[in-house]
């Protein structure tokens, strides 16, 4: 097994998840993806400083904001914006990161890996859920 789907199995394991990007918009990807966590029995808290809440569940405006650290984070927001929340993930001591299809280029990946994080790319957490 590589290492992506070793690390992929990690986090679906894992029960605390931030949403980077999480929104309202029942036809948007973070809308999709914060409500499949929850429906999962995951505890999830949005992240995306646009929006006050999804569903009356309150949205934080950054990673630093969340009443805990959550175990996963997932991206759905476009690469320049994964960049700045890898740095926040880091500082945090957040370990595992998600980046969906779209939410990623070289540089962030690379970024990531000079953060020793570990995470998943070219996966969709929806696909992975089933």
């Amino acid at each position: 097994m590589d290492n992506i789907e070793k690390i992929k199995g990690e986090m679906l394991e894992k029960k605390v998840w931030a949403v980077v990007g999480a929104t309202p918009n029942e036809s948007k990807f973070g809308y999709k993806i914060f409500k499949k966590l929850k429906d999962k029995g995951y505890e999830v808290y949005g992240i995306n400083p646009k929006y006050d809440e999804i569903n009356g569940e309150k949205l934080y405006k950054s990673i630093s904001d969340l009443p805990v650290k959550p175990d996963c984070v997932d991206m759905v927001v476009p690469p320049k914006v994964s960049k700045s929340a890898v740095e926040d993930i880091a500082k945090e001591g957040i370990d595992y990161v998600w980046f969906q299809p779209g939410t990623f280029d070289e540089d962030v990946i690379d970024l990531a890996e000079s953060k020793k994080l570990k995470y998943v790319y070219y996966d969709c957490v929806l696909v992975a859920l089933g």
